[in-house]
């Protein structure tokens, strides 16, 4: 900020503070409402938070489960952009959360969908103040479920309880992560042992968790689940054309036909 804007600042602030001194007492009983309003409403956001969070009897985490039949290969794909252009976080315990129950999670405006399910069906995923929970229990398995409901290609970097779910090490958005293909599911069902096969995802007390089993995590990260997205190039689709400055570098100029 120059010298210029700080004095234009002031100048801003004085005016503010001159045209409420103005207004005389029915101003100040105004703005003494209108502040306590403001404060009554952020009481309430703090206490609708407070009651969604878990208590220690009701969190959980997750652990190592079964060995789960799961092919991959690996593709070498080139994101469009370093950052992600989606983040979320699910948070979960054995709690009955309020709010709006729906069956996925509308990420990058519909074009995927989130939602977690066991071999029953989807579990319920609840909305409140923008923020999502999913209720579980101890000793059940679920996994993770995008569905691309567009035609671009995306990948999907998944952590649980703040690890990687491809290779167990401590998450960060900017690790790599699977593809997620055009219109197609993509289902993880647990943290990848080799391009084979994974260890199920399976609810647990948080002592029992991965994550407070392994170097790589802590305790205090379980019962959450991050997603964050990165849309790919499609090798499939032709690279758009960039102008090209000489595109003969050769010859001289010809009339125009």
């Amino acid at each position: 900020m120059t010298s210029h804007q700080k004095k234009l600042g002031a100048a801003v602030l004085l005016l503010a503070l001159l045209t409420g001194c103005s207004s005389g007492s029915n101003m100040q009983e105004q703005s003494t409402s209108t502040i306590q309003q403001e404060k009554s409403i952020q009481t309430d956001s703090v206490a609708e938070r407070s009651t969604q969070d878990a208590a220690e009897s009701e969190r959980l985490g997750t652990k190592w489960g079964d060995d789960v039949n799961s092919e991959v290969t690996t593709v070498d794909l080139r994101r469009t952009n370093p950052e992600p252009i989606e983040q979320m976080q699910v948070r979960y315990a054995d709690k009955s959360y309020t709010g709006r129950a729906v069956n996925s999670m509308s990420l990058l405006a519909g074009k995927v969908d989130f939602s977690a399910a066991t071999d029953t069906g989807k579990l319920s995923l609840y909305r409140n103040a923008g923020n999502y929970y999913l209720q579980g229990q101890a000793g059940q398995a679920y996994r993770l479920v995008y569905h691309n409901n567009s035609a671009n290609t995306y990948e999907i970097v998944a952590s649980v309880d703040g690890l990687n779910v491809l290779d167990g090490s401590s998450a960060s958005r900017y690790d790599s992560g699977y593809v997620l293909e055009p219109n197609d599911d993509l289902v993880i069902e647990g943290f990848r042992k080799s391009q084979s096969s994974v260890a199920s995802f399976i609810f647990s007390k948080p002592d029992d968790a991965y994550a407070a089993n392994t170097e790589s995590g802590s305790i205090s990260n379980t019962g959450v689940i991050g997603t964050a997205i990165y849309e790919l190039y499609d090798p499939t689709k032709p690279k758009p054309q960039q102008p090209q400055a000489y595109p003969a570098d050769n010859g001289y100029a010809k009339p125009p036909q």
